[in-house]
């Protein structure tokens, strides 16, 4: 699968996934033999977007294909995949139960097995700022650091991967420990795991975990 074609039915693939409703949130891949970036068209819903409606940037933000607006937080998706070379999908969405959280500016603490072993520790919130804002994509850069995913105060979650794949892993993840964590507080108090035992999961999943490691 191209890269044009991968953002496609990506974007299908969240809205399918409740992850987004209507055109909102954004996607971007990244290529990584030549180093450019794939992204989203803004607000163009996502059942309807087509090769010709793909924009395509170098790492610097210099348009290379595409006659579309790009997504407004194009600013963001750069600086991410800039500051880690280690990924090449970055996810943007509007989750419900993650959304809670961001919206009462709380982190998400590893408080299930599944959630130490993605995130290796608590999902940051990074501070408000505009949508499309310079402020906004150093903010997130920041929340995210060299996790694999972070909240948006009032404004979704962003989850990156190696991989198209791994980045909707990290969605379902997060969206899941979330659910369960508000479940969970309406009725009772859940702790995070110890951090001996996050650290110890994470490794496992990270190093040892699955058939080609």
């Amino acid at each position: 699968m191209d890269h044009k074609t991968l953002l496609i039915e990506s974007g299908k693939r969240m809205l399918r996934s409740g992850l987004t409703v209507e055109t909102w949130g954004n996607i971007s891949v990244r290529d990584p033999e030549t180093g450019l970036v794939y992204l989203t068209p803004s607000g163009m819903p996502y059942d309807s977007i087509t090769e010709d409606d793909v924009v395509v940037m170098t790492p610097d933000g210099a348009r290379v294909e595409g006659a579309r607006k790009p997504t407004i937080e194009w600013g963001m998706h750069l600086g991410i995949l800039k500051q880690r070379p280690d990924v090449n999908a970055v996810l943007h969405t509007h989750p419900l139960y993650s959304q809670v959280f961001g919206l009462l500016g709380e982190e998400i603490p590893p408080c299930i097995d599944e959630a130490a072993q993605v995130f290796g520790g608590p999902v940051r919130v990074s501070e408000y700022a505009l949508p499309g804002s310079e402020a906004l994509a150093k903010n997130v850069a920041a929340a995210l650091g060299d996790g694999a995913a972070c909240l948006m105060a009032r404004h979704g979650a962003v989850c990156v991967g190696a991989d198209m794949d791994a980045a909707f892993k990290v969605c379902t993840v997060l969206e899941m420990t979330a659910q369960l964590y508000y479940m969970a507080r309406c009725i009772g108090t859940p702790e995070a795991l110890p951090p001996d035992k996050v650290a110890f999961l994470h490794d496992f999943v990270t190093k040892h975990y699955g058939q080609d490691k």
